[in-house]
């Protein structure tokens, strides 16, 4: 099978590792991809935005299958421009991405398929907004309606910071504080079938402790030692697929990465968000984990065939990705510092922790940092401790300039 990756992160880096280990993929490319994904997949540039130019490349390409990574070419409907050209395609359409495109449209979503989720108001005014603050009170939880790449997200105590800014934002959710620890629930969906993935948790925070500013993801790990066994079916059951049935219901079939987005408060599992695609960091560590062959059970759902599928099979290891960021990550980062020690990792720690590079580029020999977050190094482990250990040993071989990264991802659960 000949695979096409869209994007260019730490996300699409383990989706293209994962397809470059599977025996049925015969020629894997990637555009406009990393420094990092060139060594397992041939890159090609191109506006991941532009349909009819992915689609255009895929049928080059002679692409059998093409992997939609980042929610943004999902919204704007570059899966529908290569189905249109006769090629499988892992992603859902422009109308079903709307599920993660627009807060307000998951909300409706939600409350047709009775799906357990934060109360909330959807605002256009200031005098919603305030009136929306008002009823909730602290801590408020303000929300970006359209897709702001994982910083559309306030939770403050201050009254003054949430509404400056709901009120930059053209449409907004303002909802009620969730308590309780978060997870991330993965399911590959054809629409109708759904197979969930393993649960991971992610890291929001910049800094230790969860203090600091929103990003898109300092860490992840997997599995949960402290979760509820029967969580997944839980999930199932009650959130995922009700939710597909619900679009398919509607008209717009959801196929491809249907991601929940959960707490688990004091009442029970509520959905915080959805997302159309797999996330980041989760699917380094959920990736790291799975034993099946990726390319065919992405080729089943993208084909309507995953109720043919047989049971996903996992590893019983454990795993950790730790993020290292550029400097002033969220704010305005720097990019173009060189990036070393990098095969180092590669002879000291392979095969058990990994580099996956999200924001580089080549330069000559060398490689840049080019973006706010620039690697995930994942590594696995007999379990949650001796996966950390690992992953920070190769963190710890990695020099970049002004660099940041948490010291304390998964070390609450591994501590038991």
């Amino acid at each position: 099978m000949k695979v096409l990756v869209i994007g260019g992160g730490a996300r699409e880096h383990a989706l293209c590792r994962s397809l470059s280990l599977d025996p049925d993929v015969t020629a894997l490319h990637c555009a406009p991809g990393n420094a990092g994904i060139g060594e397992v997949a041939q890159l090609h540039p191109v506006d991941a935005l532009d349909g009819p130019a992915v689609a255009r490349l895929a049928t080059e390409l002679e692409a059998e299958l093409v992997v939609v990574g980042p929610e943004a070419p999902l919204v704007a409907g570059v899966a529908d421009a290569v189905r249109a050209a006769g090629i499988p395609c892992f992603g859902p359409s422009q109308e079903a991405a709307l599920l993660e495109g627009s807060k307000a449209f998951a909300k409706d979503v939600m409350a047709e398929a009775e799906v357990p989720t934060a109360r909330s108001y959807v605002c256009t005014t200031a005098e919603e907004i305030d009136e929306a603050l008002d009823a909730f009170g602290a801590p408020y939880v303000v929300k970006d309606d359209g897709l702001a790449a994982g910083k559309g997200v306030v939770v403050t105590d201050d009254l003054a910071a949430a509404r400056e800014h709901a009120l930059a934002c053209v449409r907004v959710v303002i909802e009620e504080f969730l308590d309780g620890p978060e997870v991330s629930l993965f399911a590959i969906t054809d629409g109708e079938t759904v197979l969930p993935l393993q649960p991971a948790q992610d890291f929001k925070r910049a800094l230790d402790g969860d203090e600091g500013p929103n990003t898109g993801g300092m860490g992840a790990y997997s599995p949960l030692p402290w979760a509820d066994p029967k969580l997944v079916d839980e999930v199932m059951e009650t959130v995922l697929q009700p939710t597909v049935d619900e679009l398919r219901r509607r008209g717009t079939p959801f196929s491809g990465l249907l991601y929940a987005g959960l707490a688990i408060t004091s009442r029970g599992v509520r959905v915080i968000e959805f997302n159309a695609r797999f996330g980041d960091p989760e699917t380094q560590v959920v990736l790291a984990r799975l034993r099946t062959p990726l390319a065919g059970v992405l080729l089943a759902a993208a084909n309507g065939t995953l109720d043919a599928q047989p049971p996903l099979k996992w590893r019983d290891d454990a795993a950790v990705t730790v993020v290292i960021a550029s400097h002033n990550y969220p704010d305005t980062p720097r990019t173009g510092d060189p990036v070393e020690g990098l095969d180092e990792v590669a002879a000291q720690d392979a095969p058990h922790a990994y580099v996956l590079h999200a924001g580089t580029k080549h330069e000559g020999d060398a490689v840049l940092s080019a973006g706010g977050r620039v690697l995930s190094v994942t590594a696995t482990g007999k379990d949650l401790v001796q996966a950390r250990e690992r992953a920070y040993q190769a963190v710890g071989r990695i020099r970049l300039d002004g660099s940041q990264h948490r010291t304390d991802i998964a070390r609450k659960a591994a501590e038991g």
